[in-house]
């Protein structure tokens, strides 16, 4: 293995062999670098400045981006319309060099709130409603490989941009791979306003409840926000860690552009894009884990048969099919349901998997797909309407989605579940639960509760 040092070394010696190879004076569009590293990441480090990471433990993958050399932003109920033409123009003008032959090539990174339509007036430090970010350095690691992309926006001249780069390689490659930190002691958090209270959440499930009775809804999904203090600075690094080890079958998302940082462990794709191929997680109906071996086994054998989480989970892969049809040439029989066991939480779960028709692209899917029963309700647009009269927080990005876009438009998002918004040593945390017919508010109380404690139990640890 190779020291952090001479790694940095070798990299700026192919950045300055390769550059004069790259189109520098072409009068628009993009341009990218991917150059091999030694040895695959387990985690991309944490610097100034904006980045986004997304890492997936057992699958053995990391992407990850620093800096900004392209961005759009948009709202309202076209933002993936306005996005999907900003990226087209973006793809067609975007050349790749891949002079060590990785295979790797450059990527963007496609995220959005749960609503196309702001629920609150936008603050300086926030997320906007929805966003493409093309980063001016990105980490792609996967099957034991690994590669530094470097991209910019042209024209640009030789000596500022290899000046640019330079600097960005030297931030970031001697702290690839350093040694694990040592684990700190389990902090105290202490538990600031939850809201909705719990006399508060009565109200609200029991008003579902009554507009499903009535008719009106199939189901729908509240949620709930907890503020957690902690006694010092939260460590992302140390979080992603955390998180990547407590749930190593859910991708960490981790977004910064500001000194708010975003954190996901999301055990749900919206779907995954390969070609004309889709692959689709339907998650819906939860019991949680028991420390009883015997314990955890009757919790799993009742949520399989529950009658109850089996009509949750059935509205999902319904609605996932129904969606899949507007943009599908075959759709398999889904796959499920089956049992997805989380460190603190068991989840019924299909795959559904289609062959789409030609020329889609994941902002004509997201825009069929999300959002999905799971994390709004059915109908769709009847839920959404009555979560924007009754619900009181603001959702932001949780049960949004974010992931990464390939060049050609393809790609994979993930659903934005179990989140976090972090400044400093304040923690809001994020969860919900779906509620339909025999749904009881204590019981689903108590689910979020479980729900919470993946993130306040990483948090710990940061």
């Amino acid at each position: 293995m190779l020291a952090p040092l001479k790694t940095l070394e070798q990299i700026l010696a192919r950045l300055a062999e390769t550059i004069d190879n790259l189109p520098l004076t072409r009068s628009e569009g993009f341009v990218s670098l991917v150059l091999e590293l030694p040895q695959a990441l387990a985690i991309a480090p944490e610097i100034p400045g904006p980045q986004f990471q997304f890492a997936h433990n057992h699958r053995g993958e990391v992407r990850a981006g620093y800096g900004i050399a392209g961005e759009w932003t948009a709202q309202g109920e076209g933002r993936l319309q306005t996005l999907r033409t900003a990226a087209k123009r973006m793809s067609a003008h975007w050349e790749h060099l891949d002079p060590d032959e990785t295979g790797f090539s450059g990527f963007a990174m496609l995220g959005f709130a749960s609503s196309p339509v702001p629920d609150a007036p936008a603050e300086p430090d926030t997320l906007p409603n929805a966003l493409l970010w093309l980063p001016e350095l990105a980490l792609s690691s996967r099957a034991g490989q690994a590669a530094v992309i470097l991209s910019t926006a042209l024209p640009v001249a030789r000596d500022e941009l290899f000046a640019r780069w330079k600097a960005r390689l030297e931030q970031i490659i001697p702290r690839l791979n350093q040694p694990a930190l040592d684990p700190l002691t389990p902090a105290r958090l202490d538990q600031g306003p939850t809201e909705p209270d719990a006399a508060r959440w009565q109200d609200l499930v029991v008003s579902a409840l009554e507009q499903i009775e009535q008719a009106h809804l199939e189901k729908v999904v509240v949620c709930r926000r907890l503020r957690l203090q902690g006694r010092r600075r939260f460590d992302l690094t140390r979080l992603n860690a955390a998180l990547a080890y407590l749930f190593p079958s859910c991708q960490v998302v981790t977004i910064r552009r500001h000194a708010t940082s975003f954190v996901a462990a999301t055990p749900e794709r919206l779907f995954t894009q390969q070609r004309d191929r889709i692959e689709v997680d339907a998650i819906a109906g939860t019991v949680c884990r028991a420390a009883s071996a015997d314990r955890d086994a009757a919790l799993t054998s009742a949520l399989q048969t529950s009658r109850k989480n089996l009509h949750e989970h059935m509205v999902v892969v319904d609605a996932v099919t129904d969606a899949l049809g507007h943009c599908s040439r075959r759709i398999e029989p889904p796959d499920g349901p089956r049992v997805m066991q989380l460190n603190n939480a068991q989840h019924l779960w299909s795959l559904v998997r289609a062959e789409l028709d030609p020329g889609m692209d994941v902002f004509q899917l997201a825009e069929l797909l999300h959002p999905t029963p799971a994390t709004n309700g059915h109908p769709c647009e009847l839920a959404r309407a009555w979560l924007r009269r009754s619900e009181t927080i603001r959702r932001g990005w949780y049960t949004g989605a974010a992931g990464i876009i390939e060049p050609d438009l393809t790609g994979e998002l993930w659903v934005l579940l179990r989140c976090a918004e972090i400044h400093e040593s304040t923690a809001d945390l994020y969860a919900g639960a779906g509620i339909v017919a025999g749904s009881d508010p204590d019981s689903e109380w108590q689910e979020t509760e479980h729900k919470l404690a993946a993130m306040s139990t990483a948090l710990q640890f940061a």
